[in-house]
């Protein structure tokens, strides 16, 4: 089976939130960077956005990551059951919580940007670049 034109043999790690406009937006354009060999990110939300956090497009280019290509998209089955790891960046809001759906996943805490500062919104990159280092470390001593 391909995903998105990938090989089968690629494992995916999916990161979501409520909206897939900026922290599961950072955290899929962070793992594209230092991904170990055969994973690949994608993001999604359970109520997307038409676009991605302009904040958190500007954080990510002064790091040197262009995330203007991604798209927010909006949680799957499909996605789901395709995705080898499954990260929800935190549950601010119960009844959307990504948690819910993904059955077994990591939840990172993480603090949503919207309607934040930019000084905010790059402390909030900087805990997620963090916290991808870290898996993407776990997943090559696997």
């Amino acid at each position: 089976m391909k995903f998105f034109g990938k090989p089968k043999d690629e494992k995916k790690v999916l990161f979501v939130c409520i909206e897939n406009a900026g922290r599961s937006q950072m955290a899929e354009g962070f793992f594209r960077k230092h991904a170990p060999k055969g994973w690949v990110p994608v993001s999604a939300g359970t109520r997307p956005t038409p676009e991605i956090n302009p904040l958190a497009v500007q954080a990510m280019k002064e790091v040197g990551i262009d995330i203007t290509g991604q798209k927010p998209k909006e949680l799957s089955e499909e996605l789901i059951r395709a995705s080898s790891l499954k990260i929800s960046m935190g549950c601010m809001d119960q009844t959307e919580c990504p948690a819910i759906f993904l059955g077994n996943s990591q939840d990172w805490g993480i603090e949503d940007p919207k309607g934040k500062p930019l000084e905010k919104v790059r402390e909030i990159r900087d805990k997620i670049e963090e916290k991808v280092k870290k898996l993407v470390t776990n997943l090559e001593s696997n």
